[in-house]
């Protein structure tokens, strides 16, 4: 305790023959911190202490000073007490010639003290309260302290040396006690939090380094380790000379100076607003559980419930927004897939592959910057099921639904202009001649037809993201999920549609399909006007199927709307048509209380009639793709819970669809040769 006195009253003097120890931190750290504790354990074991002091008081001490008495007094000093003894001027008994006698009254002292006043003889001891009035260089003590990696585990001691300012005080002025309290409070405070924020810090590097571990694991980097390989074994040597050889996962096993980063879960997904780029789900993932099990070995050490953490962290990044108002990744990846992803679908960029049920580039003149199936896959999409959860799933089909809405209150405005010619069409499917008429007359087709792939993409989309949830939470909850479909699948036809839509609503934020999506039912349920009534509103619904149905032979003409059998699918996405015109049947029909059957099978014949008078037409440009547009009403049929193979064959011969399969499968194999 000399030093760490020392330091603070000889701070700026001349340090050339101050003994070793006194300048050695290392040794004032540890001291201090092992004075700290071994006070408290006295404290703590008191009653152990009594007893040690009581037992030579009561033996030892009485028997020891009889004899050194009888050694040290003449007969006739007996007789006298001790005090009286040496209190008489020019006593002959001198303590300096009698060293034992005086050994053993600092023992008796010691012993007493030890039974009556153990917190005064600890402070006698060990009180260190002179820092109270060197705070300056109390607190660079303590800097010194975290700097020093070795001796950062005794910086626990400088909070407590902080209780031993109160010794200082005085009990004839009190008036410091005040004063002194908040300094010992404020001190301590300061000491905990710049404790805290070094632990923080600590963790956080390891965890970035533990992300870092894991990232050289994932399958992406293995690539060019079995392109040398492979290089290696063919005796082929590609690299350049001088070129390092890359490290492979593990020599970084090594102790590592100490690092001031911070990364959040959110900085983790690496978004770039300027330029859209977001890291990949399943890496994002990686990274969160590496932190997981850097956290979990940290329980081992420090009392902390790393359960609650992972809850309140976690939980807040399902939502739109944290606790602190920042965006979350459920926001950032929400936003990315609408406004990057799903808006180059739109452009023609991007198509979706049902056979690979994943979004793929295009090739096109200008290259995208990210890889559409990266982000798209079925392993991305359970990734990013894992990141948000139901919650994050949830708002990121609201957000989906957001946009069908937005599209079709547009297709509405269309059907509103051409509503008069619409509803004569409506009513002559059978009079070739005039439907030609008719549609002369109609304006905005390819933007009906665009804006209804738009649709059918997104709501592709939202399907492969509830096939994904759907087998994440069959992963985590199996007996749940199977009992929430269990109870969609046996739901009766008769039921009221309320209670069905509160089954559908349960069924859908499980990750299950269902025949009338609840969400999209919701989104377009708002777009209802004071000014339109019902029965217009329901006029209006009829009328965009009709338009639907009767411009879907304008897609033949197109180039790109020819078939491929190897993707399942067409180029320019209007596969997605058969989604879309099932779902936004179901939701408008529910909405309105009509019968979707029926709308369904009205709107199958409008489509098929129209698609049979292509087959009549010479002009090759207009009937380029007719057989990859005839399957699209096999599509539809397959993709409804409401028609029927039977249905369709009664307004559209089969032949003609097995014809058209046989036509393209050729097509696509003479192609490829």
């Amino acid at each position: 305790m000399e030093a760490a006195i020392w330091m603070c009253e000889d701070e700026h003097l001349d340090l050339s023959n101050v003994p070793v120890e006194y300048l050695d931190l290392k040794r004032v750290f540890s001291k201090s911190c092992f004075s700290s504790s071994a006070s408290s354990l006295r404290l703590c074991y008191r009653f152990i202490a009594r007893q040690y002091g009581q037992t030579p008081l009561t033996d030892v001490t009485q028997t020891a000073m009889d004899y050194i008495k009888k050694q040290t007094w003449t007969p006739a000093a007996c007789h006298f007490t001790f005090h009286a003894y040496t209190s008489v001027s020019k006593a002959s008994l001198g303590l300096a010639d009698h060293r034992e006698l005086g050994k053993m009254m600092n023992t008796i002292i010691f012993h007493t003290k030890m039974v009556d006043s153990l917190v005064e003889m600890l402070v006698e001891t060990s009180d260190l309260s002179i820092f109270c009035f060197y705070s300056r260089a109390f607190e660079k003590m303590f800097q010194q302290c975290l700097e020093l990696p070795s001796q950062s585990r005794y910086s626990i001691s400088f909070p407590l040396l902080c209780t031993h300012f109160m010794s200082c005080t005085h009990e004839l002025c009190p008036e410091e006690r005040h004063h002194i309290g908040d300094r010992s409070l404020s001190l301590c405070n300061m000491f905990l939090d710049e404790m805290a924020k070094q632990a923080r810090n600590l963790i956080t590097d390891i965890c970035t380094e533990q992300c870092t571990l894991s990232d050289q694991l994932l399958p992406k980097h293995c690539a060019k380790t079995i392109s040398q390989a492979v290089n290696k074994k063919s005796k082929k040597q590609t690299g350049k000379k001088g070129e390092p050889e890359r490290e492979k996962p593990g020599v970084e096993s090594m102790r590592k100076n100490r690092l001031l980063v911070t990364k959040s879960i959110v900085g983790m997904t690496m978004y770039n607003q300027a330029t859209q780029e977001i890291a990949k789900p399943s890496e994002l993932l990686t990274s969160v559980r590496a932190y997981m099990t850097v956290l979990q070995s940290i329980e081992n050490y420090v009392q902390i419930d790393i359960t609650r953490v992972f809850n309140n962290v976690l939980l807040q990044q399902t939502q739109h927004l944290d606790s602190h108002g920042e965006p979350t990744i459920t926001s950032l990846y929400t936003n990315w897939y609408l406004e990057t992803l799903l808006r180059q679908v739109s452009n023609g960029h991007i198509a979706y592959f049902p056979a690979m049920k994943a979004f793929v580039n295009l090739p096109t003149e200008n290259e995208l910057t990210f890889n559409a199936e990266e982000y798209s896959d079925i392993s991305e999409m359970r990734s990013l099921s894992e990141l948000l959860g139901p919650y994050g799933m949830k708002f990121l089909s609201e957000s989906l639904m957001w946009h069908i809405s937005s599209q079709v209150a547009e297709l509405k405005k269309l059907v509103v202009d051409n509503v008069e010619v619409l509803t004569q069409m409506r009513t002559s499917f059978d009079k070739p001649d005039h439907m030609a008429a008719l549609f002369k007359r109609l304006t905005s087709v390819d933007s009906v037809l665009k804006r209804m792939t738009i649709i059918g993409v997104i709501l592709s989309f939202r399907s492969l993201a509830q096939e994904a949830l759907r087998d994440v939470l069959s992963c985590h909850i199996p007996f749940l999920v199977s009992s929430v479909e269990d109870f969609k699948d046996h739901i009766p036809r008769e039921t009221d549609m309320k209670v069905a839509m509160n089954v559908y609503e349960l069924s859908s934020a499980a990750g299950l399909p269902c025949e009338i999506d609840p969400a999209l039912v919701v989104a377009l349920s708002s777009q209802k006007s004071e000014n339109i009534s019902p029965e217009e509103e329901y006029k209006i619904a009829c009328l965009l199927m009709v338009f639907v149905a009767v411009s879907m032979p304008t897609l033949a003409s197109n180039v790109m709307s020819q078939y491929s059998p190897a993707i399942e699918g067409h180029c320019n996405n209007i596969h997605c048509l058969a989604k879309a015109i099932n779902q936004i049947a179901a939701a408008l029909f529910t909405i309105h209380k009509g019968s979707i059957e029926d709308r369904l099978k009205e709107f199958l014949a409008l489509a098929s009639s129209s698609l049979l008078k292509i087959g009549q037409e010479t002009d090759k440009t207009t009937t380029r793709n007719r057989e990859s547009v005839y399957l699209l009403l096999d599509m539809i049929v397959q993709e409804s819970p409401f028609l029927t193979m039977d249905l369709l064959e009664s307004c559209f011969p089969y032949v003609l669809l097995r014809n058209a399969y046989h036509a393209v499968y050729k097509q696509s194999v003479s192609s490829s040769a």
